[in-house]
């Protein structure tokens, strides 16, 4: 087997992987614009009894308390509530960038007592907060679940998770977050995977081809992008966004033990090494024979178990792969004799343990 890995690695083509340019907007954050994520406390009502139970979920009591008392129903703290058509709720949003007062978000809701359900339900008004504390969003609406619980006396069948829902566009941003490019006479880009092959060919072409900005590499992370022409700050942006640049990336092989899943990266490379692979294959048999008694004799026919087991292993010898193998050589060589993912890993790991292995080699 490995003669014919060999042998493939020997004849394959050397192709050089080039990737693809790809938009600035694509691999870089720009400074500031950002979404926040918002969170709060509500009461979801209308549940047909799958709610929270009062005994085991106090704090849906005192919400429930709490609410009527705001409505002017009166103090119910003495009171013997048994509803079964309420459950208390976290919800959480995401604030996006530069969101007006008076536009839309979407919010999503889950379960935090023991309500069974959340189908049919309806979020009452709930103030969404940000990390600083300050109610940047109120949510209210009718309840989409996507799960289901149906139960009986004696089964139940449950189908996705009935304890989560959303509400599209069902909260209202009710504060903005104060930012404003207009004033600002610089920006930062920060890459999205930090290189400083990637962030010099940045600034390049910033510098190439806008005449309003003067671009300077900060660290493999971070370019800076100042303002020289007339321009402002929204504008530059809309100008340097689409410019198209090559990133780079250092080599690494990912590897997922638990599905077998490989990723290899395009500049992977392996020195000069020696392989011999081998496998352990044990093979398990049971069967039932009978066992019965001799004749004009006293006994039982009984089934006794019977297990056979082979083994049979699987011998090969050395072979050399040649230095400096690029990925597709390796891949091409690889998938010609049909070796499998869980062998392909112990190769790898192997060949990284020799230190024939130029690149990162991450396992998840």
């Amino acid at each position: 087997m490995l003669k014919r890995l060999l042998l493939a690695l020997s004849i394959a083509l050397t192709a050089g992987a080039g990737q693809a340019e790809v938009r600035l907007k694509d691999i870089v954050n720009f400074e500031g614009v950002r979404s926040n994520q918002l969170i709060g406390y509500g009461l979801v009502v209308g549940l047909d009894g799958t709610g929270d139970s009062m005994r085991n979920s106090p704090f849906t009591r005192k919400s429930i308390e709490g609410m009527l008392s705001r409505l002017g129903v009166g103090n119910l703290s003495g009171e013997d509530l048994n509803t079964k058509n309420a459950a208390a709720v976290m919800v959480t949003a995401e604030l996006p960038p530069y969101a007006r007062r008076g536009s839309e978000i979407d919010v999503s809701i889950s379960s935090l007592g023991d309500a069974s359900s959340l189908r049919g339900g309806t979020l009452l008004v709930t103030p969404l907060s940000g990390a600083d504390g300050e109610i940047y969003a109120v949510g209210q609406g009718p309840l989409a679940v996507g799960g289901y619980n149906v139960q009986g006396a004696a089964a139940e069948v449950t189908n996705g998770v009935p304890t989560v829902a959303r509400i599209e566009n069902g909260a209202t941003v009710e504060k903005e977050v104060g930012f404003d490019l207009r004033q600002m006479d610089s920006i930062r880009l920060a890459l999205r995977n930090p290189d400083f092959t990637t962030a010099v060919r940045i600034k390049d072409v910033i510098n190439e081809v806008s005449g309003v900005a003067k671009a300077v590499t900060l660290d493999p992370g971070t370019v800076e992008v100042r303002l020289t022409g007339k321009a402002d700050i929204p504008e530059m942006l809309a100008m340097i966004e689409n410019l198209t640049v090559e990133p780079d990336s250092p080599a690494k092989v990912v590897i997922d033990a638990k599905s077998g899943t490989i990723v290899i990266g395009s500049d992977v490379r392996i020195d000069e090494v020696a392989i011999s692979q081998g496998g352990l294959t044990v093979s398990v048999t049971e069967s039932a024979a009978v066992s019965q008694p001799a004749p004009i004799t006293i006994g039982e026919t009984v089934i006794v178990p019977a297990t056979d087991i082979e083994v049979q292993q699987k011998a090969s010898g050395f072979a050399v792969v040649g230095g400096q193998v690029s990925l597709r050589q390796l891949v091409d060589g690889l998938n010609d004799i049909g070796i499998g993912a869980q062998e392909i890993i112990s190769i790898l790991q192997a060949i990284k343990a020799a230190g024939a292995l130029h690149a990162e080699l991450e396992i998840i």
